[in-house]
Parts: structure tokens; sequence; C-alpha cells
């Protein structure tokens, strides 16, 4: 793949600065343009020769504007289902789709859906290790993880043996989120996104996606996995001083967190999940109160109010 801006792709630069002052562009600053995380940039460089940068003489990676332009582009082919091994000769050329039997969603949600039947711990973590890879968080939410839970709350309704493989995969998700939320909050500072589990359930997994997106969104975050009652909550706040609160259901809400809801925090607050299409008409009213009926809109809503970086999924 040639830099349309410098014709030399690949090639190492003398001057860093200069290089700087052109346009060229570090791998961290292209990221957070672009929402590409700097290891899924490598590895399409390195497995499919996408997007090859210039180098410096200690092998920094620099891009150019075009590039920028171009890694915009791989993202909206995958958005459409290609597979990113497909993307290169498509680059430039408008041309449609391969249909959907060659889409790499179907076979990756197999994998994982297998892999979850039989409890395959190291299986599944190595699959997913794979897709996070190669493929920015909100194209794996919006394309593997968000079809996958689709598919598994239809699957534990009636098969035997379900609750076993429910607690079996959110306690894995929550582990594997809560990692990587771990590990970037103490690459981010300043005051935290406050996200709270406002249902009965012992763990929300759109509540763990919310915070998995938003924190590769440059935010840090805070998770609370349990409901708390009003007066712990303003309490928590008081203490954490959240730049905003974000509210999950996946159930609709009793007359107690509906009551919580309506009562101002002091923050931007944003409800998401099937709760907020439940009660949609009840709180479009609520003063600062804001509603998402999945955690991609709920990034959306908090990149557009400035919440969080300015990485775009």
């Amino acid at each position: 793949m040639n830099d349309t801006f410098d014709p030399g792709a690949g090639a190492p630069l003398d001057d860093y600065r200069a290089a700087l002052a052109r346009g060229l562009l570090p791998i961290r600053e292209v990221a957070r343009q672009t929402g590409v995380n700097p290891v899924t940039l490598r590895a399409w460089e390195r497995r499919y020769g996408l997007i090859v940068p210039r180098r410096t003489p200690k092998g920094h990676r620099l891009y150019s504007p075009a590039q920028v332009g171009q890694i915009r582009e791989v993202l909206a082919w995958l958005e459409r289902g290609v597979a990113v091994g497909q993307v290169k000769s498509l680059l430039g050329d408008g041309l449609p789709p391969p249909g959907d039997e060659s889409s790499p969603w179907r076979e990756q949600r197999r994998q994982l859906l297998d892999a979850i039947g039989r409890l395959a711990e190291r299986t599944l973590d190595d699959s997913f290790n794979h897709a996070m890879a190669l493929y920015p968080p909100a194209t794996l939410c919006r394309q593997l993880l968000l079809p996958l839970l689709d598919e598994l709350q239809l699957r534990w309704r009636s098969q035997t043996g379900a609750r076993a493989e429910q607690v079996f995969f959110l306690s894995w998700l929550r582990s594997k989120l809560g990692a990587r939320l771990y590990h970037n909050n103490r690459l981010h500072s300043g005051a935290p996104l406050l996200l709270l589990n406002l249902s009965e359930l012992p763990m929300e997994a759109g509540l763990w996606l919310c915070a998995w997106l938003a924190s590769n969104a440059e935010c840090p975050v805070e998770v609370f996995d349990w409901p708390l009652p009003a007066p712990e909550l303003a309490l928590a706040i008081e203490r954490l001083q959240p730049h905003g609160v974000l509210l999950y259901s996946s159930q609709a809400l009793g007359p107690a967190q509906l009551q919580l809801l309506q009562q101002n925090l002091g923050r931007p607050r944003l409800l998401c999940g099937p709760a907020a299409s439940i009660h949609r008409d009840a709180l479009l009213e609520t003063d600062d109160l804001h509603l998402a009926e999945d955690p991609l809109e709920a990034l959306r809503y908090l990149q557009d109010r400035g919440l969080l970086g300015n990485i775009r999924g």
C-alpha cells in the first residue's frame, strides 16, 4: 500500500521533527483520530500489508493525512462485513462488498458459541484475542459481541445447562473486559465516567461493553456492578467527582429505580439498555437525562457531548 502523501512509504526518515512539520503523524495520534489502536494498526501492516507508514531511523511509524483517510476507509469496509484480509484490494475502488457468506463475523460468532458451549475458556480467550488484535472495539461490539449476546440470550431461554453456560461466559467477559479497564485507567487521567448497574441482575454484559468502549476512547471509568440506593450514589459521586453517570439496565425498572433517575445528580446522566426503550415515554421529559438503547448509541452520545476523547469507532 503506497503512501500517497510521500511515495517512499516504509522508507526511513532522517528528521523526525521535519517529518512532523510536513504533516506526518505518529501512531498514537493516528489512533486517537481514528479509534484504531496501535496494536491493530501494526497487525494490519504486518499481516496484510495494509497502511504501511514511513519509519524514522529508530523505527517509529509516521502516517500521512492520506493514510489516515485510508484507515477510515478500511473501517468503513469492516463495518460492511468485509474481512480485514480482503480490504486491501478494495481501497479506493468503491466496489460493492462481497456477499454475507464471505463475512468473517458469522464464522467468528460460531467459534465463540462453540467455545462457550464447551466451557472452553482458553479457546474462547484465544479466539477473542485474535479478533481484538485485528478490529477496533466499536467494530467488534457491533459486528461480533452484540450479535453474539443476542444469540446467547435466545439459546439460554430453553437449552439444558444454560445456567452453567451463562455463568461461565459472563464471568469470563467481566474478567476479560475488567482487565482491559484496569490497564487503560492507568494510562488516562482526569475525572472518570461512573457506570452503574441499575438492574437486579448480578452482571450486566451491556454495562461492561459500555465501560470498555468508553475506556478505549481515552476515558477513565469506574464500574459499580451492583445497584446503589440514592443516598449511597450521591456519596459515590461526591467522592469520585465523575464528569458523567451512565446507568444500565436490561430489565424494566421499579418505582425506586425510576425515582432515582428523576433525581438531579449534578452530572450529565445517560440511561442505557433495553430499559431506555421500555421507559422512554415516561423519562423523555426528565431534565438532564438522556437515553441510549445499546452501548454503541451510548458511545456516540458521550462523544458528541465531549465526555470522552476524540476517538471514533
